[in-house]
């Protein structure tokens, strides 16, 4: 059998631990498989121009380690001053879905703008649900977003 030095068993723990929340910390937002946050869509367009726009890929920011993608520098430039502001809630998944205890991807043009904040659903008739009982769902979501939020997607 081979053997490691402890210092070496140390490192091998260390790095295997790193890769893990490496790979939880990426649970927490729905990236595609080219790893862009919201598919590619713009975040700050849902808000200015309450429209679902995609983004391009020369206008870019990261923000948590996360790409996200924008119709212009502008947007860009907003994003980069307040990221907060237009990232969506429970890291771009299904609202009603985390109301409901799941994390699911979504329709990034079924979306709601709810008193500032981005809210996006699985697809539009799964936002009719959503939209039954918005501060219903947005309370049941907000209690369970953080057993969620590192979970993997459903």
């Amino acid at each position: 059998m081979f053997r490691r030095s402890f210092p070496a068993r140390l490192a091998l723990a260390g790095f295997l631990l790193a890769g893990t929340a490496a790979g939880l910390r990426a649970q927490a937002v729905n990236v595609d498989q080219d790893h862009l946050a919201l598919y590619g869509y713009d975040a700050v367009a849902y808000q200015t121009d309450q429209a679902a726009v995609k983004g391009a890929p020369e206008y870019t920011a990261v923000y948590e380690g996360n790409t996200y993608r924008f119709a212009s520098a502008a947007h860009r430039e907003a994003f980069r001053i307040d990221p907060a502001k237009y990232v969506p809630a429970y890291g771009g998944y299904c609202a009603y879905g985390v109301a409901n205890g799941h994390k699911v991807k979504v329709d990034p043009e079924a979306f709601r703008v709810v008193e500032g904040k981005l809210y996006l659903n699985y697809d539009k008739g799964v936002q009719k649900k959503w939209l039954a009982d918005i501060p219903g769902n947005i309370a049941k979501a907000e209690k369970n977003w953080a057993g969620l939020k590192d979970k993997p997607r459903d």
